[in-house]
């Protein structure tokens, strides 16, 4: 269960955390385990002894480090040479988890045939192996998400496992290996020591960490527009955030428009933000808005940490966080607001569903104060295959809002073109004004697309919102 676990963070920074994620790596280690229990059996039956099934373990805990080991380029190639959802994560689980699973599933067989004395215990004998193994999976599930995850780094997990595969393999059959066998267990040691050695002594400006949900890094790259440099999160495979280092100016485009708030709502003082990440658009609000009050809601307590220490987040009076997830935070406080801004959206290969649809927009709907705004940051196209999730959350929006309008981010006259789209709501029936005397203001308001909405867009509710079928068209 550790090995199954951890493998969901391997994955998760090229291909996030999605359900195609999850059902591959689940489906193929599943498959890969029920392999080796057939091929076990059928040599434990030929071969019962200790000497055979420790050279199993051994062979686990030898491809075990090899997927730690090739994980990055399998992951890199995989990513550039396949552009179906699909196709790459039954790829990656393939390749980097089924061996090792393989050689795991042909443990139990082998164990019970060698503890199996006579029929009439047999049952017994069986019994207590499989609650024995069901334990050990309880368990290593429980260490998994509360332990080690949040505290160590995948890859020394992924070492941690071999290492102790291998001195199980060396406790149940040192005697019977040969010198062949205890030449391999040193090379393997010695490769894991060295790789864990330059893990941890690299020098490269780059942060890497496990939070409870998320794998994180954060690096220094050169800003796209200017040239000028920024500190960047990457969270899972987005690049969830960034900073200029003496300043904070918005980076990515699309949080601009999260300003319009100030065209549609001029009088708002209160704000909630779904998504914090590095909280580079708190920090940017806190100090354009000094009357204005802003909520955050961002169900990492990891982020919060690494977003304090990297990313100059202080406390302030006027900032709240709370560490939930978005939707429980939606259908339980009693807040009101003026605004709230969505920015849990940032990835097409992990959307939290429960935030797009119907029942999701109604919260938010009797959240906001007379005459109040959402503003909702959507990766997708206005057209074509990529547009059909915009499609479904513009439909799904109207359903509970009198207006909802478009903004495309980056081009609104590139109608195939992927990139951040805000969706604006507004609770009034009242139609608002789409000038500004303002040139910030009047830029972004240009930027208003007239969306012709698809007779197939699907309304989004709890009961079904298939999102990632959306999505993975636009990959």
């Amino acid at each position: 269960m550790i090995f199954e676990i951890v493998g969901s963070r391997v994955i998760a920074p090229y291909f996030g955390t999605s359900i195609y994620v999850w059902t591959s790596l689940i489906g193929v280690i599943l498959g890969s385990l029920s392999a080796g229990y057939w091929l076990g059996g059928r040599l434990a039956d030929k071969d019962p002894g200790f000497k055979a099934l420790s050279r199993i373990i051994l062979a686990a805990a030898i491809f075990i480090i090899l997927a730690t080991m090739l994980k990055g380029p399998v992951l890199a190639y995989l990513s550039e040479a396949f552009t179906d959802m699909i196709m790459r994560t039954l790829l990656a689980a393939i390749i980097l988890f089924a061996p090792a699973s393989l050689f795991l599933g042909m443990v139990s067989p082998y164990a019970v045939r060698l503890k199996l004395k006579t029929i009439s215990s047999s049952g017994k004998t069986v019994g207590n192996l499989y609650a024995i193994s069901t334990v050990g999976s309880i368990l290593g599930t429980f260490l998994a998400g509360f332990v080690l995850i949040p505290f160590i780094g995948t890859t020394i997990i992924l070492y941690i496992i071999a290492g102790t595969l291998v001195a199980v393999a060396l406790s149940l059959g040192f005697k019977y290996l040969s010198k062949g066998d205890l030449a391999m267990v040193i090379l393997v040691l010695m490769v894991s020591g060295y790789d864990i050695y330059t893990l941890n002594s690299s020098e490269k400006q780059i942060i890497e960490a496990d939070t409870q949900y998320n794998h994180v890094q954060i690096f220094e790259m050169e800003y796209w527009i200017s040239g000028a440099p920024i500190k960047v999160m990457k969270v899972n495979d987005e690049y969830s955030s960034a900073m200029f280092p003496d300043n904070d100016s918005l980076v990515y485009e699309y949080a601009w428009f999260y300003q319009l708030a100030e065209h549609f709502k001029p009088d708002f003082g209160k704000t909630l933000l779904i998504g914090g990440a590095a909280y580079s658009y708190p920090k940017y609000y806190l100090g354009k808005y000094p009357a204005a009050y802003i909520d955050v809601v961002e169900i990492d307590p990891g982020l919060t940490e690494l977003a304090r220490e990297h990313f100059r987040l202080q406390d302030n009076p006027r900032l709240r966080i709370f560490h939930e997830d978005g939707r429980t935070f939606l259908n339980n406080s009693p807040e009101k607001y003026d605004v709230i801004l969505g920015d849990a959206f940032k990835s097409l290969m992990s959307i939290p569903f429960q935030l797009t649809t119907r029942e999701a927009a109604r919260r938010k709907y009797d959240m906001l104060e007379q005459d109040g705004i959402v503003i909702v940051n959507i990766i997708a196209s206005m057209e074509g295959p990529a547009s059909e999730f915009l499609h479904a959350e513009y439909v799904t929006y109207r359903e509970v809002f009198p207006q909802v309008y478009i903004f495309a981010c980056h081009d609104p006259e590139d109608p195939g073109l992927l990139q951040s789209i805000s969706l604006i709501a507004l609770k009034s029936a009242e139609t608002p004004l789409f000038s500004s005397t303002d040139p910030l203001l009047s830029s972004l308001l240009d930027h208003r697309i007239e969306l012709e909405i698809s007779p197939d867009a699907m309304i989004l509710t709890d009961d079904y919102a298939p999102v990632e079928y959306f999505t993975r068209k636009a990959i």
